[in-house]
């Protein structure tokens, strides 16, 4: 397994169209209350945990993720960087589709989990996945904390942790948690 630095992952808070069950993949979408609410409780275990002080930020650069990164941030005093590979999975035509109405036109995807739905689609696959987060991750040389998005995290994480794609559709995705990797293990701080 190779050898990567501490890494604090931050997961965007919910947005309009997580509540309204919208798909979003690349495309933008504004945080709700409980959206900022999350990025708050984010902020807040940052401040909780022992963070080195030569610790980095890097961010997607799509709205949530900018909003989220600049409350929770925000209350440690961290700038992030953004890096376009940090944004979530690109789904193709179905982006602005309603979940709902997606799987009453194709039936056939009500089986499969939140990854491997987002993966079905026309867009990027598991092996883009895998090329972005393994070429992002190949950079990494400190501590950082990455505020991005549920698929592009699983599959770093999946990198890092030496998951298969079924180990990856178990992962807890949520909002307003803080997940840290250090020395191959992970740890979800609520």
């Amino acid at each position: 397994m190779q050898n990567f630095p501490p890494l604090y992952l931050l997961r965007h808070g919910q947005t309009n169209w997580n509540r309204d069950r919208r798909i979003q993949g690349q495309m933008e979408s504004n945080l709700t209350k409980l959206g900022r609410d999350h990025a708050t409780r984010q902020g807040e275990i940052l401040r909780g945990l022992n963070l080195p002080p030569e610790i980095l930020a890097l961010c997607s650069p799509l709205s949530r993720t900018r909003e989220t990164a600049e409350i929770a941030l925000g209350m440690i005093g961290l700038v992030p960087q953004f890096d376009v590979r940090l944004k979530e999975v690109h789904m193709g035509r179905w982006e602005g589709s309603y979940y709902d109405d997606l799987l009453v036109a194709q039936p056939e995807l009500k089986k499969l989990g939140v990854l491997q739905l987002c993966l079905a689609s026309d867009g990027e696959n598991a092996d883009d996945m895998r090329d972005r987060a393994a070429a992002f991750l190949a950079e990494q040389t400190g501590p950082t904390v990455i505020v991005s998005h549920g698929i592009i995290m699983s599959f770093l994480r999946g990198h890092i942790l030496g998951s298969s794609l079924s180990e990856m559709e178990a992962m807890d995705r949520a909002h307003g948690v803080v997940i840290e990797i250090s020395d191959g293990q992970e740890k979800i701080h609520r």
